[in-house]
């Protein structure tokens, strides 16, 4: 009797252990956005005009670190992780100068509106309209995978923008988000632990948005931890010290953001839950101005600045076609949501959610 209990429980683990190692070859994806960073500083690197007017204070610095002989060279040096490996092993959409283009259909082209149209794959001017804080009636792509058996309690959301448990809504769709100067929660390893302590003891630039490095570090740990096969990260200094009018510190933030995405990518390639089997689709929530004069200020974005609605997207992972620097192409930012959960091998329902998806997969 013992031993013909032994073999049904060995017979119940072994199918349990199947059905969990079935359910982990579902693909991987992890999105991040990067809040505010134009196609201009992706595709030709840094901008020279800026560089030379009032709003650089380190010129000399600046130009020692990421200036070069060209445009290739320069957006190599701001963003090497783009560079040398997406570029080389993925696809690159919207350098304007190739005629490769990425726009909103939100018309806000503020941060809500324009993270709101990634995460639900449609543009809600009538609903969302402002930054506040009110939470999201719209249903995100996070929220639709955490309703599945292959993604349900696999979902997670990290943020430097204190707004996101809103726009995600964490209260109705149970997905976890950390974001703004929240601290991790739950059974904490050391590492969390030490970045609940720390991360006030680091300068508060801005009471609304964090360092990203804690918004990296707290998203890293959690996936180590637990494994998460869909995560959103969101970067946010970019757009806050452009706000402020400070040119170095965008510029050497932009730097350090492309080594933080590297940082995940070559952590996902170490790790067997993940390896060879996880996407990384990056992008931004709006474009911004292109010079100093006032309808086109760098600092700026919305409605009335020219430029405001002009965006990008990178995609990397095992099966995506290596085809590089795309041109002579249109995108938009609400086709994003829909290739996520394709590449999450998700059913996508047209009542809830336009299935324009792009194409990225190796035939």
């Amino acid at each position: 009797m013992k031993t013909l209990l032994k073999i049904l429980l060995a017979t119940v683990l072994f199918a349990t252990l199947s059905i969990k190692a079935q359910q982990d070859k579902n693909p991987n994806v992890i999105l991040i956005t990067l809040d505010g960073v134009r196609w201009q500083d992706v595709f030709t690197g840094i901008d020279t005009k800026l560089l030379n007017s009032s709003y650089t204070q380190d010129k000399d610095l600046l130009t020692e670190k990421f200036v070069g002989t060209s445009i290739e060279e320069n957006r190599t040096l701001l963003m090497p992780f783009f560079w040398n490996t997406i570029a080389n092993h993925g696809q690159l959409y919207g350098n304007r100068n190739k005629n490769s283009t990425v726009n909103l259909t939100n018309k806000m082209m503020f941060s809500y509106p324009g993270y709101n149209e990634i995460l639900t794959g449609s543009a809600d001017d009538e609903n969302i309209d402002s930054n506040d804080k009110i939470y999201n009636k719209n249903v995100t792509l996070l929220e639709l995978a955490n309703t599945t058996e292959a993604y349900k309690g696999k979902v997670a959301g990290f943020g430097s923008w204190d707004v996101f448990p809103f726009i995600i809504n964490d209260k109705r769709s149970g997905v976890p988000v950390n974001a703004g100067y929240m601290d991790a929660t739950g059974d904490l390893n050391k590492r969390e632990k030490f970045l609940n302590e720390i991360q006030r003891q680091a300068p508060v630039i801005w009471e609304s948005v964090r360092l990203d490095v804690f918004t990296h570090q707290y998203a890293k740990e959690y996936m180590k931890k637990n494994h998460p096969k869909l995560v959103y990260i969101s970067y946010g200094e970019t757009d806050d010290f452009a706000h402020d009018g400070h040119f170095d510190f965008y510029t050497k933030s932009l730097h350090n953001t492309d080594a933080l995405i590297a940082d995940l990518w070559n952590y996902v390639q170490t790790d067997s839950f993940y390896k060879d089997n996880t996407y990384f689709i990056i992008t931004t929530d709006h474009g911004r101005g292109e010079g100093i004069e006032e309808g086109s200020k760098w600092t700026s974005h919305g409605i009335d600045v020219a430029g405001a609605e002009q965006t990008w997207l990178a995609i990397l992972g095992p099966d995506v076609t290596s085809t590089g620097e795309a041109s002579n192409n249109q995108l938009y930012t609400n086709q994003i949501a829909p290739t996520v959960l394709k590449t999450l091998n998700m059913k996508i329902d047209s009542n809830k959610m336009p299935a324009n998806s792009i194409d990225f997969k190796r035939p």
